[in-house]
């Protein structure tokens, strides 16, 4: 309830009537399309990225907005239980696509926890209080959705518009040699023709037809839709990052560990490495004196400066101690000019994802390779060659449970409780979900 209050002060672009929802969806979406083809425009004019600084900031972008994105679709978890009402089903199809049809390759969560995990992005629980708005309201929808129907809807309508920040992302993501999957599966299916865009219209038109009240509804739907915009977002994590103030951060967290771990022999400007880490207030002094030193060479490739040839080569002294992301953020922070006004050292050209999946994929008429998530997504469900034995054993107890069970709302309810937010990422919840889905027919 805390929560709705403080939403009511946010701006709410739904029209005032359910009634003017089919005219407000198809412009808002031509606006965003218009835009975007603005920025493509304002690219190929030479304009620089509008987003991403740099690699490190797009990856910076990836961590922060975890505890959002590894809940994804989470709000509409309950609309489960309604299975059987064909006037949820809008909202139930969109719960089970955000899962990927229980396909690995397609979970939503999973693709996420990949992509952190492909860049060292994974340790994200020190993140503010803000980072963890958006994900702690869908949970909180996820399990009180029947007591705020109206809202869990309003909050599906507003969630699932494509925002141009998204398409944005995408592109950018893609052309500093990242990934962008998990985003361009989001603009497609949450298109406002066929899409999670035009079901959620769908969703609250058929389920406000029954209510006893649907004025009243329609402005319970207005409040959700505006908690939207709480918490941090995909904007204010983007302006909100600082290449220096993230490389500072990252070196005291390694401080708390590593500040005995230096001999007397490792010394910058005089003074130990133990002595530099013992405060951390000390770590901007401690950048500036590996520059004064020669250490660091800023403004020029990373490879240039002695204390790179640390972390990097089968001997380095230092190899292991700093993850994917935070050699990227060094990198990055090398390379950006000391001062205002310099020149940055010339980045080299990074070939983008998808030119590098080009250039790795197999020759046309090659048989394809093994996929190593088939063995979760082929039938039957359990006991696959490759899976670990303790998740054949939940595979196969889950599957016996379901033959079993006496109905099949007794069976419905047993992978509805596998499908949970905090489940449905795992070997069994994959598989309830496509036992769920070959179920609801």
């Amino acid at each position: 309830m805390s929560q709705l209050a403080r939403a009511r002060s946010q701006p709410c672009d739904l029209p005032d009537t359910p009634a003017g929802l089919d005219d407000w969806i198809a412009p808002r979406s031509a606006a965003i399309g218009a835009l975007y083809q603005q920025y493509l425009t304002s690219r190929r004019d030479g304009a620089p990225r509008r987003y991403f600084s740099n690699k490190a900031h797009a990856l910076y972008f990836l961590r922060c907005v975890a505890p959002t994105k590894l809940v994804d679709g989470a709000w509409l978890y309950g609309a489960l239980q309604r299975w059987q009402e064909n006037d949820f089903r809008p909202l139930v199809k969109t719960y089970v696509e955000e899962l990927g049809d229980g396909l690995p390759d397609k979970n939503h969560v999973v693709l996420y926890q990949r992509l952190l995990d492909q860049h060292g992005c994974a340790d994200w629980d020190d993140l503010g209080g803000a980072h963890f708005t958006q994900g702690a309201l869908q949970l909180a929808l996820a399990h009180a959705g029947e007591g705020f129907l109206p809202e869990m809807i309003g909050y599906n309508l507003g969630y699932e518009q494509l925002p141009l920040h998204l398409l944005i992302t995408a592109y950018e993501l893609n052309e500093l040699g990242i990934d962008p999957y998990y985003f361009t599966l989001h603009i497609t299916v949450d298109n406002g023709s066929t899409g999670h865009a035009r079901d959620a219209v769908d969703a609250l038109q058929r389920v406000m037809s029954r209510a006893a009240d649907p004025a009243q509804f329609y402005r319970r739907v207005r409040e959700g839709y505006k908690l939207n915009e709480l918490g941090e977002n995909t904007n204010s994590v983007i302006a909100s990052f600082d290449l220096e103030e993230e490389l500072v951060r990252i070196l005291a967290a390694k401080a708390v560990v590593g500040q005995n771990m230096h001999s007397d022999y490792c010394r910058v400007a005089g003074k130990t490495i133990n002595a530099w880490l013992a405060d951390p207030q000390q770590i901007p002094g401690l950048l500036r004196a590996f520059e004064t030193t020669g250490w660091i060479k800023r403004g020029a490739a990373p490879q240039e400066s002695r204390f790179w040839g640390l972390l990097q080569g089968d001997h380095a002294e230092m190899f292991g101690v700093f993850s994917s992301y935070e050699q990227q953020v060094l990198a990055d922070w090398i390379a950006a000019p000391a001062q205002a006004g310099e020149p940055a050292a010339d980045a080299p050209r990074v070939a983008s994802f998808r030119a590098r999946r080009r250039a790795l994929a197999p020759a046309r008429g090659a048989p394809p390779k093994a996929h190593g998530a088939r063995a979760l997504i082929r039938y039957p469900y359990a006991g696959q060659a490759g899976e670990h034995e303790a998740e054949n054993d939940q595979l196969r107890r889950l599957e016996q449970a379901v033959a079993l069970a006496p109905s099949t709302g007794a069976a419905m309810k047993l992978l509805v409780a596998h499908m949970a937010p905090s489940r449905h990422h795992t070997a069994t919840g994959l598989m309830a979900t496509r036992m769920f889905v070959r179920l609801l027919g």
